[in-house]
């Protein structure tokens, strides 16, 4: 199967178009979108069968403990030229059609990630197929530890190899993550948020003392690592979410292709309308 993350996707598709035009409405992010996915279906089908689309929703779980999550993103979004609001509304529209019309199944879990979706169906079912992960997203690449489990980076256009997949999670734990939000294991929650503070430095000499403690189990920071843990291990997702996403997985049905003619009419997509067989 090719487990699809759907919103880094669309962001990926959206930065690229960004470089060469100022004009992101929803007609242009509609044929970005679905161009995309004919795109990754002709490409990969073939070796990993068909596409499942895996959807973030509102309100993640790990806000529930960490609320500063991700919030660092909304500060970034407020400089941006461009609108947000807008260009997420549109999102949200595209996801309701590619549910109603696409012959693809389409899982959506209230307070999860597609990191959530994508990590859970990989874990249950890498022993009966190949799996593809199409997204930029570092934080797969932890899920490597499984047979059969690839990723392919819609940013890169390469295949994410992780030699070490366990090293690469310590790693992870220990750094943080910026784009997400997450300070590194020796500073505050809230680093991101407040302009008077910055990241405690991790030197080379600190990490070396950082991987002894974890070998020893003598972790002075064992609040921020268990905050970090949380976060980043994909191994640490809540079993009531994953009870979830597998009962939505087996039970998510298929639309039939006969929708496709008459949805293509009414979008007026007219160019892609000429490779609907490639949907």
């Amino acid at each position: 199967m090719i487990l699809l993350d759907n919103n880094q996707i669309i962001l990926a598709s959206l930065f690229q178009s960004m470089k060469y035009s100022n004009e992101l409405n929803e007609d242009f992010i509609r044929h970005l979108v679905l161009n995309t996915y004919r795109m990754y279906r002709n490409k990969f089908s073939n070796t990993y069968g068909e596409l499942v689309i895996c959807h973030d929703s509102g309100n993640c779980w790990r806000k529930d403990f960490f609320p500063q999550y991700k919030q660092n993103r909304k500060k970034q979004q407020d400089k941006s030229p461009f609108d947000w609001k807008e260009i997420h509304s549109a999102m949200d529209k595209i996801r309701g059609e590619i549910r109603d019309v696409f012959p693809y199944k389409n899982i959506q879990i209230p307070r999860t990630e597609a990191d959530d979706l994508i990590a859970t169906i990989c874990k249950n079912y890498h022993t009966e197929e190949k799996i593809l992960i199409v997204s930029s997203d570092k934080d797969f690449q932890q899920l490597q530890i499984y047979p059969n489990i690839k990723q392919y980076s819609p940013t890169t256009k390469k295949f994410l190899v992780c030699e070490n997949p366990k090293q690469f999670l310590l790693d992870h734990i220990l750094r943080g993550d910026t784009s997400d939000g997450i300070p590194n294991i020796l500073s505050d929650d809230d680093v991101y948020l407040d302009a008077d503070k910055r990241q405690k430095r991790l030197t080379k000499k600190t990490i070396e003392g950082l991987y002894e403690e974890v070998k020893d189990g003598t972790i002075k920071e064992r609040e921020h690592w268990n905050r970090n843990k949380n976060l980043v291990d994909l191994s640490c997702i809540p079993d009531t979410y994953q009870e979830q996403t597998l009962e939505a997985y087996n039970t998510s049905t298929t639309n039939k292709r006969d929708k496709l003619l008459n949805y293509f009419i009414d979008k007026k997509l007219k160019n892609l309308m000429e490779h609907i067989g490639e949907f």
